[in-house]
């Protein structure tokens, strides 16, 4: 086969690459595109090795009466499956089957579940691990802006800007060729990283190119309340484009006289000095006062928190005082991570979704889904449970007793993990479909092997709202199928009304009709337009003569609220749900590293990947580490209310002395989730990952431990893989 044009299976950043099969395997190279320009990160180098993971998934199983799992036909799998799924629907009711999708999902896989779950399987119990990801900013964005779109600008945008502000977002190891979109804010002096670690982006700062702000976890709230304080306490604000533009200021700054400085360093340890540095960087970089621009962005280290929604909501009340939403070269955004993050979000897999971003509970967005369908408005069910709700509901009196599983691997990545591994294992009937056995697969009563990237036609919409193609290179292994064709089968064997294509073209056509009009509308895009025109922005609306050109900036011609303006949110600061005390006194915050990607199910398979970050570590400050006689290497347990793990320690300076770091990509004794707290935002259904109060102890003296040591990871190394 020839070279194929496609993108990354892995972040939102969406890398552009080329796959070249060949004897030995496929190559891959990086395609010239605005966000990666060439470069990739080490996951994307590596991408073509999942391809050909020893272990991938040919065949469907099926748990015998021994417990064991045992190769059977699709026929059998598929039959089981849906005569299982059509007695208890028959014996508790619809509701009685849940459905949990995944945020690296093709737009018409999400979409198809979506369909699948209401009109195939008529529940409302459907969500997804997005709601892990971007439910925060989501929500913040549509209660602030009336839109969610991750970046609502192109991300070359920022690369103008004289100032950035990034909270909770270590992209030089998450997404190293984005870190090239800094440079411009980086010789300016002007990169704000806020981030409780010296991670890799933080460490972008250094030799005067911006401000590392290093507050205690989980106070990030009063952080920006902060900033905001001296923004407005200075006059830095723009008073005419607050006035033109925006609503609801008074209540959001009469909020913000109580965050003066001195208070905000009282609770986040940030110095006074250095808040009102960051806040005049701002102002001075903002249109208002002749700067080049300005970009305030989060990530999921300030959303993943109980209160993320009104963390987001403060950083884009920074945003509008400033005046940057809707202005070329200036902005808010939040940094997305999974790779369809987006797109798996606008089009039906969240519990109160329909495609297009419509809601579930109106009626109109109902009629005009179902019109689609084909299907009785009134048949489609209401809103669901969010995604911890659900999962704590699997097994329980009145709750799911069945749940499909799709590009999501729960034992792994889901908040309080062991708790959900219980609620899973006390279902009747679990069944997923994925692409290699991962932990979650393992403990299914049925596996379904599934295509993946590379094999598969789609779509994508990357953190910017670019919707991108995905285009099959190789021929998969015999036996795979395609979820689009396990939903056809399981559909006709269940008598769903409706059709249910296998075409990934037919379906995206299906989708830009159900998501017209809505918020995220597709409707002038298919395929075929996607391939010549490979730039193109959503809301992109059907018309009736010259073709919409897509949308690449949000808001400059106004909001998409009823009155056209922005909507200042007032927010204060009520602290994590679970704080350190006498019994659990060291803040855990967790997060990624370079190497791998999620909970690991893919890149633990890549060799080199595995070779360079073999297993999980506990970085512990020095001072903390004297404090409990763990040396480097010793293996540390953290142990919080729900549980505990175990790690070799890193003893290193770039944390905080009342913090400790510890990724989450691998299983057992070393998932870091075990221990995180699934308390969750309550607007938007978030966990709180990112911060939760642990007993640091010392398990065992050093042992081997490959890898050990810190990486060096710097502005040479990162940037290399970005070509200019």
């Amino acid at each position: 086969m020839s070279t194929v044009s496609t993108h990354c299976p892995y972040c939102a950043l969406q890398c552009a690459q080329a796959l070249t099969p060949g004897p030995t395997g496929v190559e891959v190279t990086g395609r010239q595109f605005p966000t990666n320009r060439g470069g990739l990160c080490q996951k994307g180098w590596t991408s073509a090795s999942v391809l050909r993971a020893p272990d991938r998934l040919t065949a469907p199983l099926v748990r015998g009466v021994d417990g064991e799992l045992a190769e059977t036909t699709w026929e059998v799998a598929l039959d089981l499956v849906a005569e299982r799924l059509r007695a208890m629907r028959a014996e508790h009711g619809a509701d009685a089957v849940a459905v949990f999708g995944g945020g690296g999902l093709t737009n018409e896989k999400a979409y198809q579940l979506g369909k699948f779950a209401r009109v195939a399987l008529g529940t409302a119990n459907i969500d997804y691990n997005g709601r892990f990801c971007m439910s925060s900013a989501a929500a913040a964005a549509n209660r602030s802006l009336g839109i969610d779109r991750g970046l609502p600008f192109p991300l070359t945008d920022v690369g103008g800007a004289q100032a950035v502000l990034l909270l909770g977002s270590n992209l030089a190891e998450t997404m190293p060729p984005a870190v090239a979109h800094l440079a411009g804010a980086r010789a300016a002096g002007g990169l704000v990283v806020v981030d409780p670690r010296v991670s890799a982006t933080a460490s972008l700062t250094d030799d005067g190119q911006g401000l590392h702000l290093q507050p205690v976890p989980g106070t990030d709230l009063c952080v920006l309340l902060g900033l905001l304080h001296v923004v407005l306490a200075e006059g830095l604000d723009d008073t005419a484009y607050v006035s033109e533009r925006t609503t609801g200021v008074d209540d959001t700054r009469r909020l913000a006289a109580t965050w003066w400085p001195e208070r905000v360093e009282q609770v986040s340890g940030v110095p006074a000095a250095l808040l009102r540095e960051t806040a005049r960087l701002l102002a001075a970089a903002s249109p208002a006062r002749g700067g080049s621009g300005a970009y305030v962005l989060t990530g999921r280290g300030v959303e993943q928190s109980s209160q993320g929604t009104a963390t987001v909501n403060a950083a884009i009340n920074l945003a509008l005082a400033l005046g940057l939403p809707g202005r070329v070269g200036s902005g808010w955004g939040a940094v997305t991570g999974q790779g369809n993050g987006q797109g798996g979000r606008e089009h039906g897999q969240k519990s109160d979704q329909l495609p297009g971003y419509r809601m579930v509970d109106d009626p109109g967005a109902r009629a005009h889904v179902a019109g689609v369908w084909g299907v009785d408005p009134a048949t489609l069910p209401g809103k669901g449970r969010p995604a911890v709700e659900l999962l704590d509901s699997l097994g329980r009196e009145g709750g799911p007793r069945a749940l499909l599983v799709h590009g999501a691997n729960l034992r792994v990545s889901a908040p309080n993990a062991r708790h959900v591994a219980a609620r899973l294992d006390a279902l009747d009937l679990l069944v997923v479909c994925d692409v290699v056995p991962s932990e979650t697969a393992l403990r299914a009563d049925v596996v379904l092997p599934v295509l993946q990237w590379a094999e598969e036609e789609g779509t994508m919409t990357s953190l910017e709202g670019r919707v991108l193609r995905r285009r099959k290179a190789i021929d998969p292994p015999p036996g795979p199928r395609s979820e689009l064709e396990v939903w056809r089968e399981l559909a006709a064997r269940l008598e769903a009304p409706g059709t249910w294509d296998t075409d990934a073209a037919l379906v995206f056509d299906e989708l830009a009709r159900a998501s017209a009009g809505g918020r995220a509308d597709y409707g002038g895009l298919s395929h075929a337009r996607l391939d010549a025109e490979p730039d193109l922005f959503w809301p992109c609306p059907a018309t009736d003569g010259t073709p919409h050109p897509g949308t690449p900036r949000l808001f400059l011609d106004g909001f998409p609220t009823p009155d056209g303006r922005a909507r200042f949110v007032p927010v204060d600061d009520r602290g994590p749900a679970e704080d350190v005390r006498a019994g659990a006194p060291a803040h855990l915050v967790t997060g990624r590293v370079l190497q791998h990607y999620q909970s690991g199910a893919q890149t633990r398979r890549v060799d080199e990947l595995v070779a360079a970050s073999p297993g999980a570590f506990v970085e512990i400050h020095p001072r903390l580490a004297d404090l409990h006689g763990i040396g480097a290497g010793d293996l540390v347990r953290l142990t919080s209310v729900r549980g505990s793990v175990a790690a070799p320690a890193r003893v290193t300076d770039r944390v905080r002395p009342d913090t400790v770091f510890m990724p989450f990509h691998w299983p057992g004794e070393e998932s870091v989730n075990a221990v995180t707290n699934d308390a969750t935002d309550p607007v938007s259904g978030m966990p709180e990952f990112k911060v939760c109060a642990v007993t640091v102890s010392r398990a065992e003296a050093r042992r081997d431990c490959p890898g050990a040591p810190v990486p060096t990871v710097n502005v040479t190394v990162t940037t290399a893989e970005v070509p200019a």
